[in-house]
């Protein structure tokens, strides 16, 4: 997906402005860059995050950057910022976006004389796209309208310019820009949790389509938000930080509140709940509330090596992954009926392999609980994972296995309750090979958020979306 952070002071931005980048780290694992501005010079750096941390990267390179406005990116998709010299001035550019339609831009800019600098294994930069479109504009206004209105998917920004920095939130506000406060100047961050160490407090949430311009000393709407949010609802139940809030709502009061109402509702008789780290935890807590039984750790990520990271575009890589950085607890497993609580089930394949190692190391039943409803359609709008294909959901593969096309009766398998969605959990539950395979409804999931459905994007679990 993708996280970006961004600052303006009167006094030095260095310091906050790589605080802050890394505090974005849990949304993306390939590549992060950053960029400051001094006295009308750009300072950039990008590097490969693949197999290191954002901090040892940048680190020996923090004292050539200087100046008190700057902006950084961690990215699952292009190397950025990029910095773009037009007709509007100079400026640095990073970007939140999956742009589904972006071949055919391509041709179209070509086609206008256009050229592309900017690729990654063969791929077009996304963010020098939207640059190109921005350019288009008479003003900055103007341009990222433009973007608004050409690019189908969704694209969320921040732009490093001598009047200050703009923040541009996607039309339907799919992704998330929070500002906050601090005593010399704001911040821009897509995840909240990078402003308390740093003395900022949250001020403001950047509205869907709004796009203000921030200095040290203000804020300045430049467009005012639009009238229909759709914010990704996967933020609370997976990407997002457990101390974060979008919408004002916080993520691990949402994950809570999920495992309260599964826990007082569900029926099966057991020892203890573990959560499966570390989007699970919350959820676990909740349940353990709701059903009152103890929460204990029966399964534990071993985190000096091993920070929260997405999921790998190797299957091999996915599976060893899995299983270097989650260590059962043997002593409290033997024996012992056991729910486990987790975010989701996409492929299904690294929970299948954990069950096993908990069958292995003694568990007498497990019964997993998720915090979300199965995942039928694919992701249009974010980067939500590595698959290339509907067909490595495991919900279309156990439809196609019932069905004999993966396509048939969609809307009656995402209907909670009905005869499909219950063969569906069914065969799934076969598939992990676990006593008992619950998932929350939609309707708790919307209620635990706390927003009105029509303002949250669940189209992964009903189809549901603006285009």
């Amino acid at each position: 997906m993708g996280g970006f952070f961004g600052t303006i002071k009167k006094t030095s931005c260095v310091t906050d402005l790589f605080y802050g980048i890394d505090y974005n780290s849990h949304m993306g694992t390939k590549r992060a860059g950053m960029a400051t501005l001094n006295d009308g010079v750009y300072t950039r750096a990008i590097h490969n995050i693949a197999n290191s941390y954002f901090r040892t990267k940048f680190e020996p390179e923090l004292p050539t950057f200087a100046g008190y406005s700057g902006i950084g990116v961690i990215s699952d998709t292009d190397a950025q910022p990029i910095i773009v010299n037009c007709h509007l001035g100079k400026f640095a550019i990073v970007t939140v976006a999956k742009i589904t339609n972006l071949p055919t831009l391509e041709r179209e800019l070509l086609a206008k004389g256009n050229h592309f600098c900017e690729h990654s294994n063969g791929i077009t930069n996304q963010s020098e796209l939207v640059s190109m479109l921005i350019a288009e504009g008479k003003t900055f206004t103007e341009g990222i309208e433009n973007v608004f209105r050409q690019i189908k998917g969704s694209c969320s920004m921040l732009i490093l310019t001598e009047s200050g920095i703009i923040a541009a939130r996607d039309k339907y506000g799919r992704t998330p820009i929070v500002i906050g406060k601090g005593s010399d100047g704001y911040a821009i961050s897509s995840e909240s949790c990078a402003f308390p160490n740093l003395g900022y407090e949250t001020d403001y949430f950047i509205g869907p389509g709004e796009i203000v311009l921030v200095t040290a000393d203000s804020i300045t709407q430049l467009r005012k938000p639009g009238d229909k949010m759709q914010i990704c609802s996967f933020l609370w139940v997976y990407y997002g930080y457990p101390v974060c809030e979008y919408e004002g709502r916080n993520v691990d009061q949402m994950r809570y509140d999920c495992g309260v109402e599964m826990g007082k509702s569900d029926k099966t008789e057991a020892d203890f709940v573990s959560g499966i780290p570390d989007s699970g935890i919350g959820m676990a807590l909740g349940y353990a509330a709701g059903k009152r039984i103890p929460y204990k750790r029966g399964i534990v990520k071993y985190t000096p090596t091993w920070p929260r990271s997405f999921t790998p575009p190797n299957q091999q890589m996915r599976e060893l992954v899995a299983k270097m950085k989650l260590i059962p607890n043997k002593t409290l497993l033997r024996g012992q009926r056991v729910v486990f609580c987790d975010d989701s089930i996409v492929r299904g394949t690294q929970l299948r392999d954990h069950v096993a190692e908990l069958y292995d190391y003694g568990a007498k039943e497990i019964h997993i609980r998720i915090s979300c409803p199965p995942l039928i359609y694919p992701c249009k709008f974010l980067n939500f994972t590595a698959s290339k294909s509907e067909m490595e959901l495991i919900t279309r593969r156990m439809i196609q296995k019932m069905e004999g096309d993966a396509n048939k009766n969609l809307e009656l398998y995402a209907t909670t309750g009905s005869k499909q969605y219950c063969d569906l959990v069914e065969s799934i539950r076969q598939q992990m090979n676990v006593n008992s395979l619950k998932f929350n409804p939609l309707e708790t999931l919307v209620k635990a958020i706390g927003l009105p459905k029509e303002c949250i994007c669940t189209h992964c679990f009903d189809g549901s979306s603006y285009e």
